[in-house]
């Protein structure tokens, strides 16, 4: 028997991480059907849409049809070559944000500025420096990795350079962007080797900063009075999340079923877009909402399980790039899912791989790319092989 155990032909290797590729295109499709059901009634009631009911899903598919043919080329370039341009794409993306905020340029939609016009579409800058941010962040890492315990050599660098992204997000607004590109770039220092005092003080900064930045604005106070009590004024500030936990209250266990949410009627706004998992809870229950939080727990824990293989073979560039991504995709999906739930202040976020939007959609797309193609080098090095 136990020859017989020898003699049999060993189990190969899969090529590329399956449990990731499936649970984003799952992602994906079911966040086309969602993007549908949630806006086929603005679409059919807008003038801008023409009143076709399907609008908005022709336009995601369009858009995840671009951003899988994308996803598709980019797993064919080496991570040296990221790695190599890393820099560059840094500075195209600190350039693309300082052009949104120029008149003619920018396109502003109820009073923020953060799309270009590229007359078939809207290019939003912010989604590709997130990208961005985390090529340039590990890039960063790895040539600072002897002084990561210096805080003048290691940190004030990389401040200045954030500082210089928050300061053109902040005026487009776009707070929860700056949110999540921060925490893009303090996470990668941190797994790089930044102290762990260090980054407790660097904690406690941001967070005062944060709240700063919340007391001196007024529409930003106005968000956070609006989310701790949002039933005080559930026809003014509280209305978005007010209408939220209605929809959650309303799916229950398994949902109304699909098609046949009640607040995607013009009652939520932006039903397709910040608030799309409220429309999920509504139709499909807390079931449904706990699948949708396990497929993104599953996205992330692959991310940081291939960064740590990455590691195991000396390939530090990739491993943030992997771990990096993790963060990305863990961080703004937890300010969304926060958001809808009321345990956050409403942000302007998307739900990454679901909710509508051409330029989120695509920079997703890429980004595991990027991350499916460092899992196919740890695989291809495992073996013998060279890269």
């Amino acid at each position: 028997m136990m020859i017989g155990a020898l003699d049999a032909p060993r189990r190969q290797v899969a090529e590329i991480d399956y449990a990731l590729l499936w649970s984003v295109l799952i992602l994906l499709f079911t966040g086309l059907v969602f993007v549908y059901s949630a806006s086929i009634a603005i679409a059919e009631g807008g003038r801008s849409t023409g009143h076709q009911p399907a609008y908005y899903l022709v336009r995601q598919g369009v858009f995840l049809c671009i951003g899988l043919v994308a996803a598709a080329v980019t797993f064919q370039v080496p991570l040296k070559l990221w790695q190599r341009y890393a820099p560059y794409l840094f500075m195209a993306g600190v350039v693309l944000l300082a052009l949104v905020l120029i008149p003619g340029i920018g396109r502003d939609v109820n009073g923020a500025r953060r799309w270009i016009s590229l007359g078939f579409a809207n290019l939003q800058p912010s989604e590709l420096m997130k990208l961005f941010a985390v090529l340039y962040a590990a890039d960063y890492t790895v040539r600072k990795i002897n002084v990561m315990h210096d805080l003048k050599q290691a940190f004030l660098p990389m401040f200045g350079a954030m500082a210089v992204v928050g300061g053109l997000l902040l005026k487009e607004p776009d707070f929860g962007a700056f949110v999540v590109i921060i925490s893009i770039a303090i996470g990668i220092l941190f797994l790089g080797g930044m102290r762990a005092r260090l980054f407790a003080v660097l904690i406690v900064v941001l967070v005062a900063a944060f709240a700063i930045l919340i007391i001196v604005s007024p529409y930003r106070r106005d968000r956070i009075f609006g989310f701790m009590d949002p039933w005080s004024d559930a026809y003014g500030r509280g209305y978005q999340l007010s209408h939220a936990l209605i929809a959650f209250g309303r799916g229950e266990l398994f949902g109304v079923g699909l098609g046949a949410s009640v607040e995607k009627l013009f009652y939520l706004p932006e039903a397709h877009t910040d608030f799309l998992l409220a429309v999920i809870a509504e139709e499909l229950g807390f079931v449904g909402v706990v699948m949708v939080i396990a497929l993104f727990a599953l996205v992330i824990q692959r991310a940081f399980v291939i960064g740590r293989q990455a590691v195991a073979l000396d390939r530090l560039y990739a491993a943030l790039v992997a771990q990096g991504i993790g963060i990305w995709i863990g961080v703004q999906s937890f300010i969304n899912m926060g958001v809808n739930t009321g345990l956050l202040p409403t942000k302007g976020l998307t739900l990454p791989l679901m909710s509508f939007g051409g330029s989120g959609i695509v920079a997703n797309c890429v980004a595991l790319a990027i991350l499916l193609r460092v899992d196919w080098e740890n695989r291809q090095l495992m073996r013998g092989a060279k890269l």
